[in-house]
């Protein structure tokens, strides 16, 4: 379980640091006397973005600065200023920036930039410690930053070690430390209590499915997040190319997204009602595996035409959130990894959502913009129905022609959902590509972030 403070609380010896525009580098630097200028001259420091100076004194570091380049740029290259921190040396440094809104975002980028994955091979983290000046809201980015590692844990951990028993174990780990309750349906008990999909993917494993429902929390309004808990996904029979199957651990993605903003609900303790649905299932081959041209039943009542094995993420969602909308929460988040249509739309930094509520579409687009991680909102065209009734069956899981997959996928989900639901669904990749500021190669959270900004105003707290 990730730490719970990232930040240096005080120190009896720091740095100095100040975050200098490129366009006030000049002055910052005639301000600091000339000895900062000789140093910024030997090392070509003009304020770039991420590029760091450090002033020295018999080998000493007596004070640092980092450049903020220009407001371009800036936009350009999220949390681009903290790629300087790994040429600052291994030093306490007290922020100096008078900019609330500035010391939190390089804040929050200094302290995502410490993540490693270190489970298998040891890797070192920056060792620059950071104080913050008054102002700074150190208890909400150090909940921010210990559900990030966790979502970010949760999807770098291979197959081998994170099928859904192991998943279970990372909630039954996360509701202990919080004292929420758990309750998990496994196997063949998916189908006497109703989750007849859930079973049907994931029945072909040697790695049996399960659902697992964590609630905490006994007070205010309620909440419900779904997460998408694929453990690996092979295609089933409609078998992944290798180049498809890859990165397929990842396929868990939804689940470790709301595990992480459960994390921030709960250690910052929001006064709501919170409740956690994961279906943990492996798209397996094997002689009891489902086939194209099945037709399931979903708990729903709703026939579902399987038209691909590999479109097996909306069909264990569908039964889960058709559990959900029993008990109707005030508001329900659905997160997934669900198709490779929406990585086609927006790429694969930003998380696209589907919701038909205005007011809640346009909180969560504010807050993606405030807290640096950007979401943007794909629409629920109901034209586009027709492409998932194939006429044997209610719904086809996987319509042909290849067009709008990830709203026919969202239209599929929003099947399951209530009219009068206050309901949003994120499509996220959940993969950094390549290393990137603040973000390392590897599992990423997306949209967490802007959620778990936006909660408390949705549901009033």
């Amino acid at each position: 379980m990730p730490k719970t403070n990232y930040f240096a609380d005080s120190a009896t010896s720091s740095i100095p640091l100040s975050l200098v525009p490129e366009d006030q580098a000049q002055a910052w630097l005639v301000a600091q006397g000339a000895a900062a200028q000789t140093w910024a001259k030997a090392q070509g420091w003009t304020g770039q973005l991420g590029k760091a100076l450090v002033v020295t004194d018999t080998g000493e570091p007596i004070f640092a600065a980092i450049g903020m380049g220009v407001e371009q740029e800036r936009h350009k290259k999220r949390f681009g200023a903290v790629s300087a921190i790994a040429s600052l040396p291994s030093a306490v440094f007290n922020l100096l920036e008078d900019n609330i809104q500035t010391a939190n975002e390089f804040a929050l980028g200094f302290a995502l930039s410490k993540y490693r994955y270190t489970r298998y091979a040891s890797q070192a983290a920056h060792a620059a410690e950071l104080i913050c000046p008054v102002g700074v809201d150190k208890a909400n980015i150090n909940a921010i930053i210990s559900g990030e590692f966790l979502t970010r844990d949760l999807i770098n951990t291979p197959a081998n070690d994170m099928g859904p028993s192991e998943l279970e174990e990372e909630v039954r780990k996360l509701a202990k430390k919080h004292k929420a309750t758990i309750s998990v349906i496994t196997g063949d008990a998916l189908l006497k209590q109703n989750l007849p999909m859930i079973h049907a993917v994931g029945r072909a494993s040697a790695r049996a499915p399960r659902l697992i429902d964590m609630k905490w929390g006994d007070s205010g309004p309620s909440l419900t997040l779904v997460g998408k808990g694929v453990c690996f996904d092979t295609g089933g029979l409609n078998i992944k190319p290798g180049s498809s199957m890859g990165l397929m651990k990842k396929d868990m993605g939804g689940a470790a997204h709301v595990l992480g903003l459960a994390q921030m609900i709960m250690a910052t303790n929001l006064k709501l009602r919170l409740r956690v649905l994961i279906p943990a299932v492996e798209n397996a081959i094997g002689n009891s595996a489902f086939r194209p041209q099945d037709i399931l039943t979903s708990r729903k009542g709703l026939t579902v035409e399987i038209n691909n094995t590999d479109a097996e993420g909306r069909l264990v969602l569908a039964d889960t959130l058709a559990l959900a909308d029993e008990t109707p929460p005030d508001l329900m988040i659905c997160i997934a990894t669900l198709t490779g249509a929406a990585r086609v739309a927006v790429g694969p930094d930003i998380a696209p959502y589907f919701t038909d509520d205005a007011g809640l579409s346009h909180v969560v687009a504010t807050a993606a913009q405030n807290v640096s991680d950007p979401v943007w909102q794909l629409p629920l065209h109901a034209p586009y129905e027709t492409m998932i009734e194939p006429g044997i069956a209610d719904l086809d899981n996987a319509p042909k022609g290849g067009f709008a997959g990830a709203i026919t996928a969202a239209l599929f989900l929003k099947r399951f959902v209530s009219d009068t639901q206050k309901f949003i669904h994120f499509d996220c990749y959940g993969w950094q590509p390549s290393s990137a500021p603040a973000r390392p190669k590897g599992g990423v959270g997306q949209g967490t972030r802007a959620l778990f900004q936006a909660i408390p105003e949705v549901l009033k707290l």
